[in-house]
Formats: structure tokens, C-alpha cells, sequence
């Protein structure tokens, strides 16, 4: 079954990237949730998105430059919605225990933020948290950086590896090479615009942003790994009603294979 990753969580109606947008994204029925890891200045991971704080919190700065405790004194819900005032950047081990304690049993996708600035090591810093203890649910890691996914399959070997493509045609040359690597995060203009290219991968496809009904009844409809969007719980419902469409089918035909008995 094509997985649906709520994108930075359940980002259409929650601040993006905060525990409001996880929560809301395993509440809805999102069986994946992708976010993005970034490292302060004194060695902390942390789950935003952009290499500063300066779009989706109170405050100014890259997030190399400042400590956990600049970045946790920062309101990163207003710029959304003055009602999540209260909601802070979390740390990459505050999202994983509320996984757990919401019983998620998906898949998680960690994107590893290292393709405007790397993070020297933090491969392994990642890899030391996944690997500290037994988690419910799968998780995978990708990146637009060749790099660090090559160091990440040194650093946790046996987790699936996802190299992201945005317009860069050698990324999907180089990933289709590389035993390394698992699967293939594609801007969905590779995907839905040509149903025929997805005969040209051997691995598993997950397409980025799908947030129109249609594309989403296309990524079920093809059968692909699964894909990000911003909208889970719209595609949840999309899958619902494939899923339903296709139980009523095969009651016809059964019926109808009953009939002809008779």
C-alpha cells in the first residue's frame, strides 16, 4: 500500500514541523510523517526546516550559529497562527517519544538538512539517537546530499537510504547506480507528468508534493512506495475511497461470477 508522508506533519493546519503538526498528522491517519534535521551551534538536533530560524519562528539566525536554549526561547507557532503561541522548535528526540507515546506504527522520514551547509558528523549523530533504541514504528533517511547519504550508510548500515531529486538529472543517473541507495524522492514533475518514466526506475518512488486530489489518486492508482503531501488528511480519505471502490468491485464480480453458477 502507497504510504502517505504528512509533509513537516499535518502542515495545511498546524505550524510546520512542530509536535501540533505531528500530532495532527497521526491523528488524521497519516501512515508516514517526513521532517527535516538541522544541528546547533552546541551540537543539538533539531527538527525545522530551513537553515535559519528566521522564516517560521520569532527570531533571526542560522541555526549553526545559535544554541539549543537561543532556539528554544523562540515562539515557532505565531508566524502560523497566533493560537500556537505556545509551540516551540523541538529536538529530534522531543518528536520521537511523542511518536511513541501517540503509538504511531508508520514510517518516519528523516531528511537530513545538509545540502546548502553540512553538518560535519552529523550522520552520526542522527544514527546514535535511531540507534539507541528499538522504535514501533520503520523510519529511513534521505537527502539531496550525495554525501551525507553515503556516510549515513556507514553510520547506520542497514536503514533504507532515499536520495531526493529536485531538477538535477545525474542525482537520478547516480541514484539508480548505487546499490547504497533505496529509493528515489522525486519533485512530482518527474512522476506525474509521465507515467512512462516510472518504467525507468528499479526502486521505490516517492513523489513531492502531491496536494491535489488527483495526484494522489494517481500515486495510489500506480502503485508507488508512497509520496509526501501537505494535505494527509485528504489522502487519507482519497485512499479510503480507492480502497473502497475496489471492495465493491470485486462484491459485484463475485456476485455476478455467483449468478452465472446459478
Amino acid at each position: 500500500m502507497t504510504t502517505i508522508f504528512a509533509h513537516r506533519g499535518s502542515n495545511i493546519n498546524r505550524p510546520e514541523n512542530t509536535i501540533a503538526a505531528f500530532k495532527e498528522a497521526i491523528r488524521v491517519g497519516a501512515d508516514g510523517i517526513e521532517l527535516d534535521v538541522h544541528r546547533t551551534k552546541d551540537g543539538h538536533l533539531v527538527v525545522i526546516h530551513d537553515e535559519s530560524v528566521d522564516r517560521t519562528t520569532n527570531g533571526y539566525g542560522y541555526i549553526r550559529d545559535l544554541s539549543l536554549k537561543d532556539i528554544k526561547e523562540l515562539d515557532a507557532g505565531s508566524w502560523f497562527n497566533p493560537f500556537y503561541f505556545r509551540e516551540k522548535v523541538p529536538t529530534l528526540e522531543e518528536v520521537l517519544e511523542v511518536l511513541v507515546a501517540e503509538n504511531f506504527q508508520g514510517s518516519l522520514n528523516i531528511e537530513m538538512k545538509t545540502n546548502t551547509y553540512h553538518y560535519s558528523g552529523i550522520e552520526w549523530d542522527i544514527a546514535k539517537v535511531m540507534r539507541a533504541r528499538e522504535w514501533p514504528f520503520k523510519y529511513l533517511y534521505s537527502s539531496f546530499n550525495i554525501r551525507s547519504l553515503k556516510l549515513m550508510k556507514l553510520a547506520d548500515p542497514p536503514i533504507e537510504l532515499a536520495i531526493l531529486v529536485r531538477n538535477n538529472p545525474f542525482q537520478i543517473w547516480f541514484g539508480s547506480r548505487k546499490t547504497f541507495i533505496n529509493a528515489f524522492h522525486l519533485k512530482k514533475f518527474w512522476v506525474m507528468n509521465s507515467k512512462r518514466i516510472l518504467g525507468y526506475f528499479r526502486k521505490r518512488v516517492r513523489p513531492w508534493t502531491l496536494n491535489k486530489e488527483k495526484e494522489m489518486e494517481d500515486a495510489f492508482r500506480s502503485n508507488l512506495a508512497g509520496f509526501m503531501t501537505d494535505k494527509p488528511e485528504l489522502a487519507v480519505a482519497v485512499r479510503d475511497r480507492i480502497i473502497n471502490e475496489k471492495s465493491l468491485g470485486q462484491k459485484e464480480f463475485s456476485a455476478i461470477k455467483t449468478e452465472i453458477h446459478i
